[in-house]
């Protein structure tokens, strides 16, 4: 056995935990995980049962941790997980599972099929069964801060855009505000005017905001690659950042994965509770509606409909919040066929985007997406997620439907209320 694949077998074992076992102990064989990935509904092939992705991480828990498995281990009548195999897993793993969690919400006995990929990415990486892409992203995030490679003065440059632009100061390390923004990369490369709806939004809410020169980056690659190390690390920078400026709370940007990260992982991978509290930018926003805060006037006439990005909503339970965004500024608002927390995945989450190899598989995925905006159709599809704005774009352009998607933080930012006041700098 090669010193890559014991690693990976290792690290495949200390990854078994309770829950694993007894979801491997509990699993029927239903195959109705099958019927819930849009990998598995686009392609009829077998292969994409969420289940069978997880087959040499279920083969090393019963050879290592059942008593049949010992016994049959033992005899030589079981076959041990090889590191061809691993090469083959690798595209399944990685390439055809967002980690969208909608198999884990179908299981009729309970099983987080989502969770157990996130436990067998771990392995398949310990033994250097990782796609390129998400290497490289892993690895500009520690050296550089970013997946992407967006330095610091990338950001500065997009921030004196935006005040510009505005007219509004963006706080950069102001120790004492309320909240501290996470940014993932694609907003400040793809869609800075992000940040100009932000601070308008919150100039009029009168909320203090800052952003950390030193840990700005929401997005964390360590999780979707699968190294814990590396995810704790990059939640540590956040968590340093937030505590050295002594804010009272993070703010998630539009980004499903940092979301989860962030507020879901992050505490269990560093091994102790934040002092502050994280919130999605739609939970903040939902909260100014409630106090009065948050002012809009106008409401767009086209038809719009909202695509639930998988971490916020079905991971996260962000489902009602941009929903009671939407309807304050959306006149014909019209939802998708099983939305919600069973909503369908763009297709390009979990690392799946940064896997140029995936292209043809995720680009095929998505005509579950086109089926359910052909139910409806509407005329533009508002998300509160970059990567998935980024890759419904790409999904849409590649099946010739003419469908703008817009972000739900700078739709309510178009329509506030008294805007015209904020054209004097601060």
């Amino acid at each position: 056995m090669s010193a890559s694949l014991q690693r990976g077998i290792n690290a495949f074992k200390e990854q078994i935990d309770a829950p694993v076992a007894s979801f491997f102990s509990s699993c029927v064989r239903c195959g109705l995980c099958a019927n819930a990935c849009l990998f598995h509904t686009e392609t009829g092939d077998p292969k994409y049962t969420p289940i069978h992705k997880l087959e040499p991480l279920r083969r090393v828990w019963q050879q290592n941790y059942t008593f049949w498995g010992r016994f049959a281990k033992a005899l030589g009548l079981s076959r041990a997980v090889t590191d061809d195999e691993l090469g083959e897993w690798e595209t399944l793993v990685y390439d055809s599972c967002t980690m969208c969690g909608r198999c884990s919400m179908v299981c009729p006995v309970g099983n987080d099929i989502a969770y157990m990929i996130r436990k067998m990415r771990e392995g398949m990486a310990a033994a250097g069964h990782a796609p390129e892409g998400l290497i490289g992203a892993s690895q500009r995030a520690v050296t550089i801060g970013s997946p992407m490679g967006v330095k610091l003065p990338a950001l500065q440059a997009q921030i004196r855009h935006t005040e510009q632009e505005t007219g509004l100061k963006i706080p950069v390390d102001v120790e004492g505000a309320e909240y501290m923004l996470l940014l993932s990369s694609m907003e400040i490369m793809n869609f800075p005017e992000f940040i100009g709806a932000i601070a308008k939004i919150l100039k009029q809410a009168g909320v203090s905001w800052t952003i950390a020169s030193e840990a700005f980056e929401a997005t964390n690659s360590g999780i979707q690659i699968g190294v814990s190390e590396i995810a704790a690390e990059l939640v540590e920078r956040v968590v340093a950042a937030a505590e050295k400026l002594k804010v009272k709370g993070v703010i998630s940007p539009e980004c499903g994965h940092a979301y989860m990260a962030i507020r879901w992982e992050g505490p269990n991978l560093i091994g102790r509770p934040y002092s502050f509290r994280v919130v999605h930018i739609m939970e903040l926003l939902d909260e100014l509606r409630e106090q009065g805060r948050l002012k809009t006037t106008g409401k767009e006439s086209q038809r719009l409909t909202y695509h639930d990005p998988c971490q916020v909503a079905r991971r996260g339970g962000v489902v009602k919040q941009p929903r009671n965004l939407l309807n304050m500024v959306a006149e014909d608002f019209v939802e998708m066929p099983e939305t919600g927390t069973m909503n369908w995945c763009c297709g390009a989450g979990g690392g799946v985007s940064a896997n140029e190899r995936a292209d043809e598989i995720r680009l095929k995925a998505f005509n579950r997406k086109k089926k359910q905006l052909d139910a409806i159709r509407p005329d533009a599809i508002v998300s509160a997620c970059s990567n998935c704005r980024i890759y419904l774009e790409d999904g849409l352009e590649e099946y010739g439907m003419d469908m703008p998607v817009l972000s739900l933080t700078e739709t309510i930012a178009e329509h506030l209320a008294g805007t015209e006041q904020t054209g004097s700098k601060e």
